[in-house]
């Protein structure tokens, strides 16, 4: 498929980082699509901030292993090549796929992941809600006995030391809502990270999350959080093209 079919569709422009909306979309062909933009994107379109949802799909991660997607049933699974283990996009995620250039920018890849995390923070706290980071495992977690505390978590670190081993991950008392994976090829990014909104969540039953075995996944409207689908890609949009530019 044609990159052209998913770029002129519905663009929302924002300075510095045009936003496409792209609705409902199918994973593999914008997969396919993003990366063909990063080969062949034209002088005028150098950077573009991908907004979507998808029909349902598992996706697997450079490091995924087969053993972490336990009864797939009807939904297929792909291989891609973004960092991470396995993970599910359905109806109600926000899908956002910023497509930039790290080589234009003043920072690094451990940079741009903390950036991307801190747009899902930044749209969950205009909720309300709580996001929290957790060392050793990517991604944006919410306390599952009160998702609106302030509180600091328990769990430590709660950063990790640079140089130290990788943390492993404690998710007492957590609930994941934002996975993230991303892919650098010649300093250009690609995929990015998914908030979930309203979705049906059975199908993350059938995984080991992220890599996680019995990792709860949850998402705002379990939380007694209502908000459109339209208005939480809005304001994560709007954060990704603050947070983002160079």
């Amino acid at each position: 498929m044609k990159q052209s079919v998913f770029l002129l569709k519905n663009p929302v422009e924002h300075p510095g980082l045009p936003v496409h909306a792209l609705g409902r979309v199918d994973y593999l062909p914008t997969f396919q699509a993003m990366k063909e933009f990063g080969l062949q994107r034209p002088p005028d379109e150098r950077e573009q901030l991908w907004i979507c949802e998808h029909e349902p799909v598992f996706t697997l991660g450079l490091a995924g292993r087969p053993e972490h997607v336990l009864a797939p049933g009807d939904i297929p699974v792909f291989a891609t090549d973004r960092g991470g283990q396995v993970t599910y996009h359905g109806p109600g995620q926000v899908v956002a796929y910023p497509l930039i250039d790290l080589k234009a920018r003043p920072y690094f890849v451990k940079e741009y992941v903390h950036r991307l995390e801190e747009a899902v923070i930044r749209t969950l706290a205009d909720l309300g809600v709580t996001g929290h980071r957790v060392a050793g495992a990517p991604g944006i977690y919410v306390r599952l006995d009160d998702p609106f505390s302030h509180a600091v978590l328990l769990q430590k670190p709660q950063q990790r030391t640079p140089g130290s081993p990788a943390p492993q991950p404690d998710f007492t008392g957590l609930g994941k809502i934002a996975a993230l994976g991303i892919k650098v090829s010649n300093h250009r990014a690609y995929h990015g990270v998914a908030l979930n909104v309203a979705m049906d969540l059975e199908p993350f039953s059938r995984i080991n999350p992220c890599g996680y075995a019995g990792l709860p996944t949850v998402d705002l409207s379990t939380m007694g959080v209502s908000v459109t689908w339209d208005d939480a890609a809005r304001q994560l949009a709007t954060h990704l093209t603050r947070l983002l530019a160079a």
